[in-house]
């Protein structure tokens, strides 16, 4: 990124050493190298796909039939039919249904999350994690490094207490690790058996439950998932094991069940910064040039790249209506400035940006002319899309792109739009440090 490396350069030549320093711990990427020969060494054997209908994609994708060959063209994943996938807002609607589905383990359970913070009401997943392991399911746990230090207690040792095998992803004071600091597993997961699935975008945390007190609530969406693709969020959960452990996660305890329950089509969009990178952009790009009447994105963090800017902005001067949804008080406010010198070109161009009122919206869905969702854990910052490991879904089924526009639509209802004399009327000292804040994107 030609903006980052000049940040870089800059930085370098007004603090030759601290800035070195800071190059060689957090500019440079060498987990790809080590990522793709792990990647290699995984073996356990492919799950064989469900054999799927003679069906012409064409008549499930409609006039997104290009964006489908481009998600298989980019993810070298195919789109796959017969999946049930459930949208579960907030804890008290995912929490129980995710713990439900681990007490009913029978063979195991793989979990992996950004942030498990212990908790009165999340302990219980501790628990349930536990009772697994006492019946003979076979558990892993991997929580990313960063987000296992929103404890006082890292969850981790309270899991291996509680004879749970439990890994933390780069660990960020491990000397070997020092230069991946910078990389986080922003991935959720959860596999039972499997069989059933859950992601999206919500951490394990005691704020994401409707009655948390005070401004620290956080809105979020969940999905539980059934069918073949499941088998694909296995495979990357047992990639980024083994990666973290050295542990191949083999035998029959980890096969996939690829039965096809449902009637939506969907395909797995891992993104990273090793082999995917820029998976995620490259599809969220296509689907933008491939709409023909609505998009929706909802998401917390909006610093898109130019490219994205771009494309939204042509999406809506072709014609096709742009709603793009952020929280109107983010909870991490030096993304919340550096994103709104980005705001001025997509209204001019006629997208309609809202300003969600609290509590905080963490969702992160995109919905494209009632056909097409993407769902899963991926922001729109650099973060996300170049930095972080993420994990995402896109499905094509019109009942469950409906049911997120009806969602989506309800936020816009309590939103506020920003409209062109709002962002003039803002004060020049904001404005100014929105300016600033901007130039530290290709890292926030």
């Amino acid at each position: 990124d030609s903006r980052a490396a000049l940040a870089w350069v800059g930085f370098i030549w007004l603090a030759p050493l601290l800035g070195s320093a800071c190059y060689v711990w957090l500019g440079v990427n060498r987990i790809r190298r080590v990522a793709a020969r792990r990647r290699r060494l995984v073996s356990a054997e492919p799950t064989p796909d469900a054999e799927s209908p003679s069906v012409d994609l064409a008549d499930v994708t409609g006039h997104l039939a290009p964006l489908a060959r481009l998600g298989e063209a980019v993810t070298g994943l195919p789109l796959r039919p017969g999946h049930t996938v459930e949208p579960l807002v907030d804890g008290d609607e995912a929490y129980p249904a995710m713990l439900a589905a681990i007490d009913a383990a029978e063979r195991s359970v793989a979990m992996s999350t950004y942030i498990f913070e212990l908790g009165p009401t999340v302990r219980g997943f501790v628990d349930g994690l536990a009772r697994a392991r006492d019946r003979g399911v076979e558990v892993r746990v991997l929580v990313d490094d960063v987000g296992a230090r929103y404890s006082w207690r890292r969850v981790t040792s309270v899991l291996r207490e509680a004879g749970v095998p439990a890994a933390t992803f780069l660990p960020t004071l491990a000397p070997r690790w020092l230069h991946g600091a910078n990389l986080r597993n922003h991935r959720k997961l959860l596999v039972v058996d499997g069989r059933v699935g859950f992601t999206g975008g919500m951490n394990v945390r005691e704020r994401h439950l409707r009655d948390c007190p005070g401004p620290v609530r956080v809105r979020d969406v969940h999905f539980r998932v059934e069918g073949p693709v499941v088998a694909d969020m296995l495979d990357v959960f047992a990639i980024d094991w083994r990666f973290t452990t050295g542990e191949s996660l083999d035998g029959p305890a980890w096969a996939a069940n690829t039965a096809q329950p449902g009637s939506t089509w969907a395909r797995a969009v891992p993104d990273g910064p090793d082999a995917d990178l820029d998976n995620l952009e490259r599809v969220l790009v296509g689907a933008l040039a491939c709409a023909r009447e609505s998009v929706f994105v909802v998401t917390p963090y909006f610093l898109p790249n130019p490219t994205l800017s771009a494309a939204l902005c042509s999406a809506s001067l072709r014609g096709v209506s742009v709603d793009v949804v952020l929280p109107a008080v983010n909870n991490l406010p030096l993304v919340q400035w550096a994103s709104m010198p980005l705001l001025p070109p997509l209204v001019e161009a006629g997208c309609r940006v809202w300003r969600s009122p609290p509590p905080f919206d963490h969702s992160k869905l995109m919905v494209v002319d009632g056909l097409w969702s993407k769902i899963g854990s991926a922001n729109w910052d650099p973060r996300s899309l170049r930095l972080n490991f993420e994990f995402d879904l896109e499905c094509y089924d019109t009942v469950l792109a409906g049911h997120l526009e009806r969602l989506t639509r309800e936020q816009i209802a309590r939103s506020e739009p920003v409209t062109p004399e709002w962002l003039a009327g803002r004060p020049l000292a904001a404005q100014l440090r929105d300016g600033v804040a901007r130039l530290l994107t290709p890292s926030l």
